[in-house]
């Protein structure tokens, strides 16, 4: 039991000078602890203990490639400067189409919108009359120049537009080719 004790003594007054004999005082501190311990015990049991959330990263498996549709596939290719080169389908293709571009990272004209434009393209394509709607599929191939600050908010960018089908693979030498032409 904890206490607090002052001694007694004697204490003259004054005006008279006569002695009084001072009682001691005991304060019993085990309650005040009892309480503390109770508090501390409630406030760990009643916080709501955070969890921490994960991004699930598919890669893609060894084996037989997959065959995606020209129209519901974008890939992103992360370049140096924090800018990213962006094309529709195949490489080819998108290059004598002139349906590529560059983009940065930024949440206005960055590739949010690239990929929130791509969705509504395929929307439509699903309201004119197609029987399934095409699932969209991105490529991210990042270059040995991109920064890791590059990777994660291009993950960032899949979960806030709610990409169901995305993969991180490795930059084709072709890709690199463009990549050095268009980003400098």
């Amino acid at each position: 039991m904890a206490e607090l004790d002052t001694p007694a003594g004697k204490s003259w007054h004054k005006k008279s000078l006569h002695c009084r004999k001072e009682l001691s005082t005991k304060v019993d501190l085990t309650p005040m602890v009892d309480l503390g311990f109770l508090l501390i015990t409630f406030f760990m049991i009643t916080t709501a203990w955070t969890k921490p959330h994960a991004t699930d990263l598919r890669m893609l498996a060894n084996g037989d490639s997959t065959n995606l549709s020209e129209k519901a596939s974008l890939t992103f290719l992360l370049g140096k400067n924090n800018k990213a080169l962006y094309y529709n389908g195949n490489l080819g293709e998108s290059i004598k189409d002139g349906s590529f571009g560059v983009a940065g990272y930024s949440i206005r004209d960055g590739i949010g919108e690239i990929i929130r434009q791509k969705q509504q393209l395929l929307e439509k394509s699903y309201k004119g009359g197609k029987k399934e709607m095409m699932i969209m599929m991105i490529l991210i191939k990042p270059s040995a120049d991109a920064s890791y600050e590059n990777v994660v908010s291009i993950l960032d960018d899949m979960l806030i537009n709610k990409v169901e089908r995305y993969a991180i693979v490795d930059i084709a030498e072709d890709d690199k080719k463009l990549l050095a032409e268009k980003i400098r």
